[in-house]
């Protein structure tokens, strides 16, 4: 497995990644589609990120098989904390079903992460799972003072501290603009 930033060229097959690695999730849940026919949000999430200011190339990772097909996708996109661009909101992170369970979203959530810290940036914010994502070092945002901009619980609503994070980085979190749509 490779990690790399993505390319033009991997557009179709990120999209074709997130459909499949949430379509089982929300299928079963009986919702999160964007009305296309079932297509998961998640899927078409990305194609609205690539055109909105908040988007950063840098953050878009793949991962890649041997003979270089993707089968796995991260992004992190520009956020607000307090008004101020000193975030990054993390996500959707997708893996083929095939691939899930051998490390590749582990991967990537590292790529990421030291996508992230390497460029100084201080927080990533996530809403997801609080069984999973406390071992890349993600707890409860409210610990740091940053509020959700939406009544999440407190437990899914996660944050990580960079070696550039300040604590006077405080107020309520604001993704980038595409995910005020779902």
């Amino acid at each position: 497995m490779l990690i790399r930033r993505e390319t033009p060229a991997d557009v179709d097959a990120i999209r074709a990644v997130h459909s499949a690695a949430f379509a089982t999730n929300h299928d079963s849940a009986g919702s999160d589609t964007d009305g296309s026919n079932g297509v998961p949000v998640e899927a078409t999430l990305v194609d609205a990120l690539r055109a909105d200011e908040g988007w950063l190339p840098a953050y878009s990772l793949v991962a890649t098989d041997s003979d270089g097909q993707v089968v796995g996708h991260v992004v992190a996109t520009r956020a607000l904390v307090g008004g101020e661009p000193v975030a990054l909101g993390l996500g959707p992170l997708g893996v083929l079903p095939g691939w899930q369970r051998r490390g590749v979203g582990s991967a990537l959530m590292h790529a990421v992460l030291g996508a992230a810290d390497a460029r100084d940036e201080p927080l990533v914010v996530l809403l997801g799972h609080p069984g999973y994502y406390p071992r890349f070092g993600f707890r409860p945002a409210v610990e740091l003072g940053v509020t959700p901009p939406q009544p999440w619980g407190p437990q899914y609503f996660m944050a990580r501290p960079m070696h550039a994070w300040r604590e006077s980085i405080r107020g309520e979190f604001r993704y980038a603009r595409p995910f005020d749509d779902l």
